[in-house]
């Protein structure tokens, strides 16, 4: 039993943005190591697992199915001021060194009530993840 993966690929090309299939160039053209990590070539082409790309695209499928029901009950205005409120919650943040709840995101979507997997298991203090805060502001800024 052979497969078509060439469907498959041309499926994978059409549900992840180019920008996650290229590798993560620095200024120079050169990948930046200390911030991004070691990359890994196979990672970037194929998803691990076939529910990889289905749990990625999990949350934006979820909030269009919303925002078309919600317009399909309510009119136009509903979806359009939803998605106004989620972009101005987006842009509240901490400092980019430290973590953030992003709790006004989650009381938007009605996740505040609920205890999931990431809940428990994406605790920030085991993060591996930690840089000098100096630098990874002024990256923030486009100072570097």
């Amino acid at each position: 039993m052979k497969m078509n993966t060439r469907g498959f690929r041309s499926q994978l090309k059409d549900s992840i943005p180019v920008a996650e299939l290229s590798p993560q160039a620095g200024a120079y053209g050169v990948p930046d190591t200390l911030r991004k990590g070691f990359t890994s070539v196979k990672n970037e082409l194929l998803p691990s697992h076939p529910l990889e790309l289905s749990e990625k695209n999990f949350q934006l499928s979820q909030d269009q199915m919303n925002f078309s029901t919600l317009r399909n009950i309510q009119g136009i205005h509903a979806p359009l001021k939803l998605q106004m409120e989620f972009r101005a919650t987006k842009q509240i943040q901490r400092l980019p060194f430290l973590q953030s709840s992003n709790i006004a995101l989650d009381t938007l979507r009605g996740n505040d009530e609920s205890i999931g997997f990431e809940d428990i298991l994406n605790d920030p203090a085991q993060s591996e993840v930690m840089g000098e805060p100096h630098v990874m502001v002024e990256y923030k800024l486009g100072l570097l």
